[in-house]
């Protein structure tokens, strides 16, 4: 007799199991008056993300004497960004970390991260980010009970390939994969290459196979992907400075007193500080790794990449609020004053 085929859970149900799971983990044992906030990422733990997150869990220990305390779940255990976002919406997580890509379907504001070229250096990148721009889209999802606590620095993405780039020509006619987000899809076909969104955990598979020439990430990235073992060339053209994103949801953001709010906020602004530098570190490391490995890194003149995206920006001209948005920000003078930016030296 034909065995019967396998029962497939609906998205909704699967979230909804890991979201009890969760519950039970950290609210259906005795109160004992502390409080367990549970966070989760898809990043491996030697990322800086996760060690600036560790700072912050011992912080928010110490800040509230052993009252409030973070539970936190690496490595993507609980599901994609999206499946943590829907955790977040419906409750049963408290807290994700993921790219402002990912918000662009709930906040439009978010779109403008990820437009080439926005960002003249890093010190205005950062400037941006810790000023009241940044302060304002973080609280833009809370309509949709996402609120953003922190920006993290995600360096500049560049395109990693099987055969060399060099210029905007060299892409043309080639399947590069981005993240599931207007704005990547838009910029692709700008500099001629075709899009080709793909997840995460799947690309390793899909560059090794030739189903996509090439994809677009940051040195870290790159490297503890591993993806430089199928990828021998990484233009450094720095097209975008997409940040990542603390996201806490307003169902226990609610539940917090005032106090507790104080001490998570602090401990997340110091956990900023922490991230940037591990950041700048790490970097450096991976660049160093990959090209040990056999890696061709190419710094090509960015000027005919930033001539050829800018037709993207014409798109967002009955986009009222994000174009408007665009304006604030290629105004911002940088700052020397901004306090990350001195601690990273830039």
């Amino acid at each position: 007799m034909p065995s019967s085929p396998p029962v497939r859970l609906p998205l909704r149900s699967i979230i909804s199991v890991l979201g009890i799971f969760i519950l039970c983990q950290n609210g259906c044992t005795p109160d004992t008056g502390i409080k367990t906030l549970s966070l989760t990422h898809n990043l491996d733990t030697k990322h800086s993300v996760h060690i600036a997150m560790e700072c912050m869990v011992k912080r928010v220990r110490e800040l509230s004497g052993g009252k409030l305390n973070i539970k936190i779940y690496p490595n993507g255990v609980l599901g994609s960004e999206k499946e943590n976002l829907e955790l977040l919406q419906l409750g049963s997580l408290d807290l994700t970390k993921v790219s402002a890509a990912a918000m662009e379907s709930f906040v439009v504001e978010y779109q403008v991260f990820g437009l080439p070229y926005l960002f003249r250096d890093k010190e205005h990148y950062f400037t941006v980010l810790d000023g009241p721009i940044g302060d304002s889209v973080l609280t833009k999802g809370e309509n949709y009970w996402l609120r953003g606590l922190c920006f993290y620095d995600a360096g500049a993405r560049s395109f990693y390939t099987s055969t060399p780039i060099r210029s905007p020509d060299d892409l043309k006619g080639k399947k590069i994969r981005v993240m599931q987000s207007i704005t990547a899809v838009e910029m692709m076909r700008a500099m001629g290459g075709s899009a080709t969104p793909i997840a995460w955990g799947e690309l390793y598979t899909a560059l090794q196979g030739g189903v996509v020439d090439g994809a677009e990430n940051n040195p870290p990235s790159f490297y503890l992907s591993r993806h430089y073992e199928v990828c021998k060339y990484y233009l450094l053209n720095e097209h975008t400075m997409i940040p990542d994103v603390l996201i806490a949801s307003t169902h226990a953001w609610d539940k917090l007193t005032e106090q507790e709010r104080e001490w998570l906020q602090q401990a997340v602004d110091e956990s900023v500080q922490v991230q940037r530098k591990e950041w700048k570190k790490s970097e450096e490391e991976a660049l160093a790794a990959v090209k040990a490995a056999g890696v061709e890194i190419i710094r090509p003149d960015k000027t005919p990449f930033m001539q050829s995206v800018q037709d993207v920006y014409q798109l967002y001209r009955s986009h009222e609020k994000v174009y408007r948005l665009i304006q604030q920000i290629r105004e911002v003078e940088s700052s020397g004053a901004s306090a990350f930016s001195q601690s990273e030296g830039e």
